[in-house]
């Protein structure tokens, strides 16, 4: 299928082939009829994309100053490459389109193939031939509206939110200031909500249209105030909805000026929010931003896991919004035809772009791409095959192709003796960028498909977590050998069954604990390898701060940090003592402030089998400018300490010997190396399976003595 993309390293738009996504159980498979490019969303992504590096760096210096902090931790070479990588990969253009599904996932309700649907979403509604849509960002077109206009469902959802927080009474007196697409839906909006409106933009014909579709008074950026005086009798407007997009602070100031006491000003567009405290004090208004579609956007557990809000509880969320726009497109209360200027087809998507660039010196408003639906879209599986058959020992499947494939496993597999066959991955422009970057020979949405491929011995899975335990055990039950991204499991009942699944396969299975292949962590070990006593580990984690909200913090998605990083903690420790981990105690700190979770700071104290005892303190209440990690091990006399995988210090009867990398050397390349290594049959599997269990087993039962206060064996 064909969908337009961009780079954000050097603005450059194409159209590129790429394979159907997948369909999982929580979402569907669309083809699509009519995209809505979104002018004023999609224009500043185009911008910030044709700027230069120092343009990029002025545009989001958020941005730099995340980047500066990593050149400290990890050092400059690594921190460059990899916010070149970042560069590199494509963004998808779109999120509001609107056509018939193809195929319905197991968890979809009332929805099936051949409905017509709406859909939503950056990243998930794209300018596509095909899209996959999630459960919740769907919804069901009326008979009475056509395809065309259920395109606008989302930009009209993010009108019809910031309506929503103006909260507006029958009769109020609401100003819209920038009557864009997204403002003239929110004029009509208020108008069916009873509300008297005003229009306010610098561009006439603008004001024209807004009058045509209701607004009772328009007023230019010159008589903003005198006509919002008349309007509202000299009280003030009720509430100001900003949906312009500016440089300028004037629209925070004007929106103070022209409202009445205790007003309400939402802000729905994009512009400087620089409050003058005088104006909005004086007048205690009450400003408010107005998040996108609604309540569930940012949520991963009701965009990404279906997990609907109560409808007692939560009236409004984002599929409710789709499903209100919609009725009221079908009931002749939302006019959108009139806010249609252009119409392409998808072929000539470039000239939909001349336009909203500016290139052709022509208004524009709401810019429709339409789609040959005629072709045949009803396979779930695309494959671009190479006739070349695999040249090595090593012939690879990838299962992911997400940041950190991109960053590290990526640009470490190139190097070595292997043959890159084929890439699954469900985001169809990371896997064309990918596939062609790094020269993988053929792409597939099938994983299926690609295990049954002889050529292919080994896959590594590079997926979110919940997803390894299912793929790992395909792929041993294909008798292909696996690599797996930490961590192997994320409950007990899924590790069992990847236990079951390994002792009847013949194969090796490794996990990414890549820390022990560092040089640092062989070089330790080496020197450790005389002592005769047990060891005193401590190893401390500077972790930062998660959003306790982010995907990696739900149990059933990411499994929480313990299982999903303090592993590779635990697994380096058992390295360096050469010896398994027997038991386990664990506190967590206890506080009420939301911001933090109670198990991203813990101290865990570990025996192992030859007498040793390790310690590991992981936190995200440090200063996140500080390294990450610290680890000491003393034993007979003996005393290493490694400072964030860049420097590590050897003392010993008084003498002092120092190892240091040019950069952080966490071990990818090695640890890779001699994985390839094994499948080639020349060395035996890098970590014994009962080494990764029981790293994993160890997870779960510091959760348990969190919990319980116990000190718990493996």
């Amino acid at each position: 299928m064909k969908q337009i993309i961009q780079s954000y390293k050097t603005g450059e738009m194409e159209i590129v082939d790429v394979p159907i996504p997948p369909c999982s159980d929580n979402g569907v498979l669309v083809q699509t009829t009519n995209s809505l490019i979104s002018a004023g969303t999609e224009k500043m992504l185009i911008d910030i994309a044709k700027k230069s590096m120092i343009g990029k760096a002025k545009a989001r210096p958020d941005l730099v100053k995340q980047v500066l902090t990593k050149i400290k931790k990890e050092g400059l070479i690594p921190t460059v490459q990899k916010v070149m990588t970042k560069l590199e990969v494509p963004i998808p253009l779109g999120y509001s389109c609107a056509g018939a599904v193809l195929v319905a996932g197991r968890n979809m309700r009332g929805i099936q193939a051949g409905d017509r649907v709406a859909c939503a979403g950056a990243g998930y509604a794209n300018h596509a031939e095909v899209n996959f849509i999630l459960k919740n960002l769907v919804v069901k077109i009326p008979d009475n509206v056509t395809d065309e206009q259920a395109s606008f469902t989302t930009v009209a959802t993010i009108a019809l939110q910031g309506v929503r927080q103006c909260n507006p009474t029958m009769g109020e007196k609401i100003a819209v200031i920038g009557v864009g697409l997204i403002g003239l839906i929110t004029v009509q909006l208020l108008k069916a909500n009873g509300c008297d409106v005003l229009a306010i933009d610098i561009d006439q014909e603008k004001l024209n249209l807004a009058k045509k579709l209701g607004a009772d008074a328009v007023a230019g950026n010159q008589d903003t105030i005198a006509v919002a005086e008349k309007f509202s009798d000299g009280n003030g407007v009720d509430g100001v909805i900003i949906t312009a997009a500016s440089k300028s602070n004037q629209i925070i100031i004007d929106a103070g000026e022209i409202s009445r006491m205790k007003g309400r000003v939402i802000m729905v567009g994009m512009t400087p929010m620089d409050i003058p405290r005088d104006i909005y004090y004086k007048k205690e208004l009450d400003f408010r931003l107005s998040m996108s579609y609604g309540p569930g956007r940012y949520d991963p557990n009701y965009e990404l896991g279906g997990q609907d809000y109560p409808l007692p509880y939560v009236r409004w969320t984002e599929q409710r919004n789709m499903e209100t726009i919609l009725n009221l497109i079908a009931q002749g209360r939302l006019d959108v035809d009139s806010l249609i200027s252009h119409r392409f087809n998808f072929e000539n998507v470039f000239d939909a772009y001349k336009v909203i660039n500016g290139e052709t010196h022509e208004p524009y408003l709401g810019v429709i791409l339409k789609y040959d639906t005629t072709q045949d879209h009803t396979s779930h599986i695309t494959i671009q095959k190479s006739e070349k058959k695999a040249d090595g020992n090593v012939s690879i499947g990838f299962i992911g192709a997400g940041n950190f494939a991109q960053s590290v496993l990526f640009p470490n597999i190139i190097k070595l003796d292997c043959d890159l066959h084929t890439l699954v991955e469900s985001n169809a422009v990371n896997s064309a960028f990918v596939t062609k970057k790094y020269k993988i020979k053929n792409i597939s949405s099938n994983i299926d498909e690609m295990l049954q491929n002889d050529e292919i011995n080994i896959v590594f899975i590079t997926t979110p977590h919940q997803m390894h335990v299912h793929q790992v055990i395909q792929a041993l039950n294909a008798g292909k050998h696996v690599f797996v991204e930490k961590p192997l499991a994320i409950s007990e009942d899924e590790l069992m069954m990847v236990k079951a699944a390994y002792e009847k396969s013949n194969q090796h299975l490794m996990v990414g604990f890549n820390r022990r292949f560092s040089p640092h962590a062989r070089k330790i070990r080496e020197r450790l390898s005389t002592v005769n006593t047990p060891f005193v580990m401590n190893y401390i984690v500077n972790a930062g701060v998660i959003p306790v909200d982010h995907w990696i913090q739900n149990p059933k998605l990411g499994g929480g940090r313990i299982i999903g990083e303090v592993c590779h903690f635990i697994d380096f420790m058992q390295y360096i003592s050469a010896s398994l981990i027997t038991s386990v105690y664990a506190s967590a700190i206890r506080t009420g402030n939301k911001i933090y979770s109670n198990n991203d700071s813990v101290q865990i104290t570990m025996e192992f089998e030859n007498g040793s005892i390790g310690n590991i303190s992981y936190h995200a209440l440090g200063d996140s400018s500080l390294p990450k990690e610290y680890f000491e091990v003393s034993a007979g006399g003996f005393t290493a300490k490694l400072h964030d995988f860049k420097r590590t210090d050897l003392v010993s009867g008084g003498k002092s010997e120092r190892l240091t990398t040019r950069s952080q050397d966490k071990g990818f390349h090695t640890e890779y190396s001699e994985l390839l290594k094994s499948v080639k049959g020349e060395i035996a599997s890098p970590i014994e399976f009962k080494s990764l269990y029981i790293t994993t087993i160890a997870t779960f039962r510091i959760l348990e003595s969190i919990q319980t206060g116990l000190k718990l064996n493996i």
